[in-house]
């Protein structure tokens, strides 16, 4: 964490109270969190010019690519691994970036913009970069836990309450739909920002606040974009980080892969063809907090042949936005490689 920052328990319950309702206007915010719409207001700018905290949206990949993420375990040279880990965090396709210990040096999950742009990446761009000894990948098959879905669980029952008519619950997935002009440059502003209004949309297209509406609207529906919370784990009294790639015993892995896409420390689950066929990132509160999971909640779980733990030192890259320490940094948009 970045020297003695901390955030107190109105800011924790201000992140809860977001990461249960992302578009929530102020006063419902304010409303949810016992406190007024101003201190809210001013908390919220405060933690965005500090650069801790943006609420995003997440993109509906099936828009930009045909092809499935990979996960990759890198092995760099001695004394390099740093210099590997920047390279890496450069790469357009690189959606996170992450030193570890463990498995690999590095451990990256990377999105091809195609099918037919797989083969060049993996063989050919990240083994080129300076300092790569050797490279390993896990074809990600389906996700079972997605970075949005994970809480910091701080509200009472009759607090979500009141977000629940703003909140946007997950629907059944749809056939993607080719976006237009208009679409397109709305998901461009919303990936940046998902609390963008109408209002907000309107000035910066040109276009009727009707019309601004039905955009947001349309595009919510249809989960091209998926608001979310951008908030490094460690603020949230989450400082350690792991990857486990686990080997399951085929008629298990969505038995595992589900139990664990709805354990509180997942971030991102996934079933993968590779070395591994599930591969866990989950946050934890500290070294026992870790441990309890490996020896009880994991161990509980039937089918599971094997387990490799990675240990993350420093997260450069988490869903194209670079981080330094708890810091956000600069955010690229996908469809801008398309």
């Amino acid at each position: 964490m970045d020297g003695d920052l901390v955030l107190d328990d109105l800011d924790l319950d201000l992140v809860s109270a977001l990461q249960e309702a992302p578009r929530a206007p102020i006063n419902a915010l304010a409303e949810a969190v016992g406190s007024s719409p101003s201190t809210v207001g001013r908390r919220m700018q405060r933690l965005h010019a500090e650069r801790l905290l943006r609420v995003i949206g997440q993109l509906d990949w099936t828009l930009i690519s045909d092809t499935h993420p990979r996960h990759v375990w890198i092995t760099t040279a001695p004394g390099r691994l740093q210099d590997v880990a920047r390279k890496l965090a450069e790469l357009p396709e690189a959606q996170y970036v992450a030193m570890t210990t463990g498995r690999a040096d590095v451990y990256c999950t990377v999105r091809p913009l195609g099918r037919e742009a797989v083969k060049d990446l993996l063989t050919q761009r990240i083994p080129s970069v300076p300092g790569v000894v050797s490279t390993q990948s896990d074809l990600v098959l389906k996700p079972f836990g997605r970075a949005e879905a994970w809480r910091v669980d701080r509200l009472a029952a009759d607090q979500r309450a009141v977000l629940a008519a703003h909140r946007i619950d997950p629907q059944e997935v749809v056939e993607p739909q080719a976006l237009s002009e208009q679409e397109r440059e709305a998901t461009r502003l919303l990936h940046a920002d998902a609390r963008l209004t109408s209002s907000d949309l309107s000035r910066a297209l040109g276009v009727s606040q009707s019309t601004a509406h039905r955009l947001i609207a349309g595009l919510l529906e249809r989960q091209v974009v998926r608001p979310r919370v951008e908030i490094e784990p460690a603020l949230l009294g989450f400082p350690l980080e792991v990857a486990l790639s686990l080997s399951t015993e085929p008629g298990s892995t969505e038995v595992v892969g589900r139990a664990l896409g709805r354990h509180p420390s997942a971030r991102y689950v996934s079933m993968v063809a590779g070395n591994a066929t599930v591969i866990h990132q989950g946050v934890f509160r500290g070294e026992e907090h870790l441990a309890d999971f490996l020896s009880a909640d994991l161990a509980a779980l039937p089918g599971i042949r094997s387990v490799e733990v990675s240990v993350v030192l420093d997260v450069l890259r988490r869903y194209w936005i670079t981080r330094s320490g708890t810091r956000l940094g600069r955010a690229d948009f996908p469809f801008d490689r398309s």
